[in-house]
């Protein structure tokens, strides 16, 4: 009998763990008097952030316990614990308040100002958890390409002298397929973060598409480009897009 309650407790608890560790995308929707638009959503937990849409929509990965920042210029920045609740519904609906301050205040702790890279340097945002941190093995990487089991079959061989691969590293086949796999892992990481960041990035800048396109790829030419969009932190990669623009703005003044 005992060792029954053991086990139903034991497959409790892992049913337990799995429900707290899982990330839903959650849709949510602002509900204000003022614009909707471009109102920023930082899950301070997991590192990922988004901004809303002309009706005040958003959807933005989080699990439950995680901390929301919503944050508006013209907005008092509110912070949303994810609930069972919200979990379930995969939905949150967030009311707003108009900020009307107009005194000088003295503020203790963290400033939440409405704009985006201040917020996210105040708001504490930390790098979600994974397997690696706990020590155990796991594997998230994508599908190899085709130039990737291109590498792998010039790269293996069997007998006790493996001919393929000694060949192609004569011939140079092996260095030219590692290197055009570099080339396309750059470009799909460069075509994302245009997807992603250029709506942040070009809000205040008034970049043609043409200055846009050259400045994302002014930005993978850095090598830590490829290795923060390997990592997956998008606080940390739209910190270092910033950084670039500045950059990118003294190239353009220099050509």
């Amino acid at each position: 009998m005992v060792r029954i309650k053991f086990f139903l407790f034991s497959i409790l608890f892992l049913c337990s763990s799995e429900i707290l560790a899982q990330t839903e995308n959650i849709k949510g929707k602002i509900i204000a008097s003022g614009d909707l638009v471009g109102i920023h959503i930082i899950n301070k937990t997991a590192g990922k952030f988004t901004i809303t849409n002309d009706f005040g929509e958003f959807e933005i990965p989080a699990k439950l316990n995680d901390t929301i920042l919503v944050s508006g210029v013209e907005y008092v920045p509110k912070e949303i614990i994810v609930d069972d609740i919200s979990m379930q519904a995969k939905q949150l609906v967030i009311n707003l308040e108009v900020n009307l301050n107009v005194l000088d205040e003295v503020v203790v702790g963290k400033i939440l100002t409405g704009d985006l890279m201040t917020d996210i340097e105040n708001s504490e945002a930390k790098r979600e958890m994974n397997f690696y941190d706990l020590g155990i093995p796991g594997y998230t990487g994508p599908r190899k390409t085709q130039s990737e089991r291109r590498l792998y079959e010039a790269q293996s061989g069997g007998g006790l002298v493996p001919l393929n691969p000694l060949i192609n590293w004569i011939t140079g086949r092996t260095k030219r397929l590692k290197e055009q796999i570099e080339r396309e892992e750059i470009g799909i990481a460069i075509n994302e973060a245009k997807a992603k960041y250029a709506k942040v990035i070009f809000e205040d800048e008034p970049f043609s598409e043409t200055l846009q396109n050259e400045y994302f790829y002014f930005c993978g030419d850095d090598p830590s480009f490829k290795t923060l969009s390997d990592v997956g932190n998008e606080l940390v990669m739209l910190q270092f897009l910033k950084e670039k623009l500045e950059a990118f703005k003294i190239h353009l003044e220099k050509k």
